[in-house]
């Protein structure tokens, strides 16, 4: 991946947070109603979202409506209905026939995605490393076509709030189980994802490897750097009030402190992330950038 599209990749990372927030959290308790014990071997542990709540997750990611919607995304290759510069999207009756053949379903398990805590990265005892922001449910058209579709709880229950192309919400996840278990997340900032795992956060991709090393590091020693990159960007902060929050920016004075971490209103984050909310759905379909 070059760093321009490096650049897309993580501004559209940023702004998908910014666009859905930390939506699961209410539903993620822990145990015993605590958090760990600081240094613990859970120290830092995500509380995970209950079974019940995955499973109404995926029955709204695979209601009629949504196979309808992903089975034109597929046709059109993840590329919005208007198409980007250079490439057109097909005309409506050829669109239509496309999606019937799609014929999209969900497989594999729907998962909490994790993605880094503000709190931690400001330093607060006792914060997890991530909280649940979404649930991902992973869909396949039938000419092998891969898409994430993004569900979020709200008061009148679970709703599809986004689609992007590829795998990469459940595919971590089931990386970090198969290589000794642990709790997957993603530094959206930098595009990076890792698994903490008996106190280390563990990268699982390229950007976690650049980041942490391939041996990765410990989780006081993370918090430390994720503090260093963000903690002045925090909501609230100079940074914040400034306008700065819309993205991750290259060209910020010293890698330590480049990043993006405010909140925006839901219209400037969908605009960040150049999605397209489809008529009497409201599910956003957007074409993950890929290296």
């Amino acid at each position: 991946m070059n760093d321009t599209r490096k650049a897309v990749a993580r501004t559209a990372a940023v702004g998908a947070v910014l666009a859905l927030g930390l939506a699961l959290a209410p539903v993620a308790q822990a145990a015993d109603g605590r958090g760990p014990a600081a240094g613990g071997p859970t120290a830092g542990v995500p509380a995970p979202v209950a079974a019940a709540e995955l499973a109404q997750a995926r029955a709204a990611a695979q209601s009629p409506a949504v196979l309808d919607r992903l089975g034109h995304f597929f046709a059109r290759k993840g590329v919005p209905p208007t198409g980007p510069a250079g490439q057109s999207a097909p005309g409506a009756a050829e669109e239509a026939r496309a999606a019937g053949a799609a014929a999209p379903r969900l497989t594999g398990e729907t998962v909490a995605v994790y993605t880094l805590d503000q709190a931690f990265v400001a330093g607060t005892a006792g914060a997890p490393v991530a909280r649940a922001e979404f649930a991902a449910s992973r869909a396949v058209s039938a000419d092998g076509q891969v898409a994430s579709v993004w569900t979020v709880r709200e008061a009148g229950g679970w709703r599809v709030v986004n689609v992007a192309s590829g795998g990469d919400e459940s595919d971590y996840p089931a990386r970090a189980a198969s290589g000794g278990g642990g709790t997957a997340f993603r530094e959206p900032q930098i595009n990076a994802w890792y698994v903490l795992r008996e106190g280390r956060v563990l990268p699982l991709d390229e950007e976690a490897r650049l980041s942490v090393g391939a041996g990765g590091i410990s989780l006081a020693a993370y918090q430390e750097l994720v503090h260093r990159r963000y903690g002045d960007k925090l909501p609230g902060s100079a940074y914040d009030r400034a306008g700065e929050g819309g993205g991750y920016r290259p060209d910020a004075a010293a890698p330590e402190t480049s990043g993006g971490g405010s909140t925006l209103p839901a219209v400037a984050a969908v605009a960040a992330l150049g999605v397209t909310a489809l008529t009497g759905a409201g599910v956003a379909l957007r074409r993950r950038v890929r290296g």
